[in-house]
This record gives structure tokens, sequence and C-alpha cells, in this order.
């Protein structure tokens, strides 16, 4: 094209075909990609957030069901232990708070005070027992039983709380030592609370002929003793002692000598009568 003098025509531009095509198509693509990424974060966001909040909201209503559980529990303990103090029948000693066994006329006194919980009441029970029932049998012996809830201060629940009231409750029907025998034969591991279903303690109380009557399933059930039981504790913990069991033999502390074994015992028995 003739432009003029000393002026030319720009040279014509060649584009391939397609290109322009593909740039645009490329860069709708890579845009559409990077939409779709940040909407997946947006997601999982969204998605953590829910979690987080969720996981919250269970953790506080699981506080407040241990809280509620607690409270509930505090609350009972409180209920188990109020009222008047009522002692078990043949109750004596200070404040009616020792249970007796074996002939009021022997010589030699044996004081046992004992946790229902207790795994070392019971380690005493299995290795002390056939011999201090030889002793009461043959009338040289008797046994003052006072009754501790030191687990349940320790480790919680209400156990030895209930242990010992349906204990006292076999006092009343005459049937205490065979049924302390069978709880101490029948004690769950320390951590678990069983004693505390007076279901269980009743069940056990099939164990021993002729206990398990209306009148004992109701003072089990009413916590018929349960004050006198807290007062029984309260005596242990003003005595200065420090654990259970503690066993005295005529005022003496003899379970704390690591020499003493049932043989031991006796013998001491004998020797104390024969003086």
């Amino acid at each position: 094209m003739d432009l003029g003098p000393g002026r030319r025509a720009a040279p014509p531009r060649f584009v391939l075909p397609g290109v322009s095509e593909k740039n645009r198509e490329g860069k709708r693509t890579a845009r559409e990609r990077l939409a779709a990424e940040r909407e997946k974060q947006r997601s999982a966001e969204k998605r953590r957030r829910l979690l987080i909040v969720g996981a919250a909201v269970v953790c506080v209503l699981a506080l407040a069901a241990v809280i509620g559980v607690v409270a509930a529990n505090m609350d009972k303990d409180k209920t188990d232990t109020a009222g008047p103090v009522t002692a078990p029948s043949g109750a004596n000693g200070d404040d009616n708070l020792v249970i007796p066994a074996g002939e009021a006329s022997a010589r030699s006194t044996l004081t046992v005070w004992e946790d229902f919980r207790c795994p070392a009441c019971k380690n005493f029970e299995s290795a002390y027992r056939p011999t201090i029932h030889e002793l009461t049998d043959s009338g040289q012996l008797k046994v003052d039983y006072r009754l501790v809830t030191l687990i349940d201060g320790n480790m919680g629940g209400s156990g030895s709380l209930r242990a010992a009231n349906a204990a006292a409750c076999a006092q009343d029907a005459g049937k205490f030592t065979a049924y302390h025998d069978v709880l101490f034969d029948n004690q769950p591991v320390e951590t678990n609370d069983d004693y505390a279903d007076n279901g269980k303690l009743i069940e056990l109380a099939g164990k021993v002929d002729g206990l398990d009557t209306g009148a004992f399933r109701k003072c089990v059930e009413d916590g018929a003793h349960n004050s006198w039981v807290a007062q029984s504790n309260k005596a242990f913990q003003s005595s200065g002692f420090q654990g259970t069991p503690t066993v005295l033999l005529n005022g003496k502390n003899i379970y704390q000598d690591r020499t003493m074994t049932p043989a031991k015992l006796k013998q001491m028995v004998e020797e104390a009568n024969k003086a």
C-alpha cells in the first residue's frame, strides 16, 4: 500500500492459529483449580471448627455428668449417716460401739478394729480366724469387734459403711460372727466398691443360715445403723491408731509385732489366762 513519500506500511503480523485460544483455556483451567482448592480449604477449616466445638461440648457435658454423680454421692453419704445413733443389739463398751463375740467371762480380750473393704484386714482374718474361733469357742478369749470406714475415706464410695451396717444388722439377728466371716471371704478388690450395693450384701446373707429375713433386709436397706457406724469410725480417728487392722490383746497392740503368728497369739492368751 502506498502511503506517500517517505512512509512505509507496517509489516503484517502473523499469529499461529489456535495459540490464543489455548492460552485462554489454560488460564481459565488454572483459575478453576485455584478456586476449587480454596473451596476445599474452606470446607476443611469449617469441619475442623465444628469438630473443635463438638469436642468442647462433649467435654463440658461429661464434666457436668461427673460433677452431678459426685454431688449425688456426697448427698447420699450425708443422708446415710444422718439421724439418731442406733446401736445393734448386744453392743457394749464406750457409747455401745463394741460388738462382742465369745464368752463374756473369758479372761482375755482381743480388740479388733476392722474395715470390710480393707485387704490387710482380710489377710489378718484368713491367717488368724481359725485360732480366734478355737480360743473363743473354748471360752479362753472374747473378741471386741470395732468397725471402721477407713477405705471409704481413702478410696471414695460407701462400701465400708454399708457392709458395717449390714454386719450390725446381722448382730441384731444374732448372726454377726458368721456374717462377718462371709463378708471377708467375699471381699471385692479394694478399688471396687461392690459392698455399696445393698443387694450384694443381702445376697451374701444367704450364705448364713437364717439371716436372710425381712427384718434383716429392711435393716440393711434403711441403713438402720449407719449413724452408729459413723460414730464408731469417729472413735477410731480419735484413738491415735494409724490403720486397720489394729489388734490389741488385753489392751496391748500386738499386730504391729512382726514376729506375731497365730501360734504365738494362742500362747500369749494361755499365759495371760494362767497369770
